[in-house]
C-alpha cells in the first residue's frame, strides 16, 4: 500500500460467482439450432424414405435440407437480434436525450426505481446521485430499461453460431443415412436420431441445472411424435 492509500477505506473486490444464467445465451442458440438440425433433418429423410423413394434421392433431400436449416436458421437469427439491437439503441437515444433536458426528473425516476425495491428513500436518492456521477445512461440502461452492456446483441455472432449449431445437428442423421443400407433405413435413423436428442436435451439440462432425465425426455417425446407425423405423411403421399 502507497503512502497516499494509507488512510483511505479499502473497498473489497467483488467476488465473481458463476452462475448458469450467463450460459443463457449461447445454451438457448446452441441447442435450438442443434435441436433443430437433428430434428428437422432425421424427419425429412425418414419422409423421403417413408415415400419409397432411392437412397440417393434422400440423400439429396437431406443435404439440402442442412443446407436450406442453416442459412434460415441464420437469416431468422440475425433479423431478430439484429431488430433487438436497434430496439435497444433507439431506446438508448431517447434516454441520452432525456437525460440532458430533464436532469433531475432522471434522478427521481431513478431513486423511486430503488425506493420500490425497497431502498429507503433516502439512501436510495444516495444511489441514484452516486451512480448518476459515475454513468448516469449506464444506470438507466441497466435499472430502468434492463439493458446489459454484457449481454449486448450480436446480430452476426449469433446468426453464425445458430447456422454453425444446426449444421452440426442434421450433419449427424445425414452421415446415419449414407452408411446404412435403405432396408434398414427408417427404424436405424430414427432409432440414432432419437438417441442424438435425448444426449443433447440431457447435457442442455445439465448444463442449465435441470434434471437430466426430464429434459431427455422432453426433448425425445417431442422428437418422436415429429419424425412419426413426417414419415406417415410421407407414406401416406408416396402411396
Amino acid at each position: 500500500m502507497s503512502f497516499k492509500d494509507q488512510g483511505k477505506p479499502r473497498v473489497p473486490e467483488p467476488q465473481r460467482e458463476r452462475h448458469r444464467t450467463g450460459r443463457i445465451g449461447w445454451l438457448r442458440a446452441a441447442v435450438l439450432g442443434a435441436n433443430d438440425g437433428i430434428l428437422s433433418t432425421a424427419s425429412l429423410v425418414l419422409g423421403v424414405a417413408a415415400a419409397h423413394a432411392t437412397h440417393s434421392n434422400v440423400m439429396v433431400a437431406g443435404v439440402a435440407g442442412l443446407v436450406a436449416g442453416a442459412m434460415s436458421m441464420a437469416a431468422g437469427e440475425y433479423v431478430s437480434v439484429h431488430s433487438q439491437a436497434d430496439t435497444e439503441r433507439a431506446d438508448l437515444k431517447l434516454e441520452r436525450a432525456e437525460l440532458k433536458t430533464d436532469n433531475e426528473g432522471e434522478h427521481r425516476e431513478l431513486m423511486a426505481i430503488y425506493v420500490a425495491r425497497g431502498l429507503d428513500p433516502k439512501l436510495a436518492k444516495q444511489v441514484a446521485q452516486q451512480l448518476m456521477a459515475h454513468d448516469a445512461l449506464g444506470a438507466h440502461a441497466q435499472d430502468e430499461l434492463g439493458i446489459s452492456v454484457k449481454l449486448k446483441p450480436r446480430p452476426i455472432q449469433a446468426a453464425l453460431a445458430s447456422a454453425a449449431s444446426f449444421a452440426v445437428g442434421a450433419a449427424l442423421p445425414l452421415v446415419v443415412t449414407g452408411v446404412v443400407p435403405q432396408a434398414t433405413l427408417i427404424p436405424v435413423v430414427s432409432g440414432t436420431s432419437l438417441l442424438f436428442l435425448a444426449l443433447l436435451g440431457g447435457l442442455a439440462a445439465r448444463a442449465g441445472g435441470a434434471g437430466v432425465t426430464v429434459g431427455a425426455l422432453r426433448v425425445t417425446f417431442w422428437g418422436a411424435l415429429a419424425m412419426a407425423v413426417t414419415a406417415g405423411v410421407g407414406a401416406l403421399f408416396g402411396t
